[in-house]
């Protein structure tokens, strides 16, 4: 079942979403600033291609002082927004019975994207 979830996932729009996601994380890591963040946006990209049969859980360091920090700035630079937004889609996919499935993807993606900093994939 998670193998068509994925294929249907692809389909309707998450590999574009998948390929965003790479090419901002990209042009993050071209400065040393940036590549915290831009690894953040990579792993983004990695869960958007295959969500279905993934889990987000605390890594080891999740409640280190780092993380912390790096999800403070995360959040005051505006990039809640995605969070947001997967929340939206959340919504209105979870408006139909088929739609459900989808929708609690981009829950677990809105929840990835608030406070990516210290958390792992599995």
């Amino acid at each position: 079942m998670k193998y068509l979830g994925n294929i249907l996932w692809l389909v309707l729009g998450g590999l574009i979403v998948a390929i965003l996601y790479y090419l901002i994380g990209i042009l993050f890591c071209i400065t040393i600033i940036g590549i915290p963040f831009g690894v953040q946006l990579i792993k983004f990209g990695s869960f958007c291609l295959w969500p279905f049969g993934s889990k987000v859980v605390d890594g080891k360091n999740s409640s280190s002082c780092l993380s912390v920090v790096f999800n403070v700035i995360w959040i005051v630079t505006g990039w809640w927004e995605i969070a947001a937004a997967h929340a939206i889609f959340g919504l209105i996919c979870c408006l139909t019975i088929v739609g459900i499935p989808f929708g609690r993807q981009h829950f677990k993606m809105a929840w990835l994207s608030l406070l990516p900093f210290g958390k792992k994939i599995v």
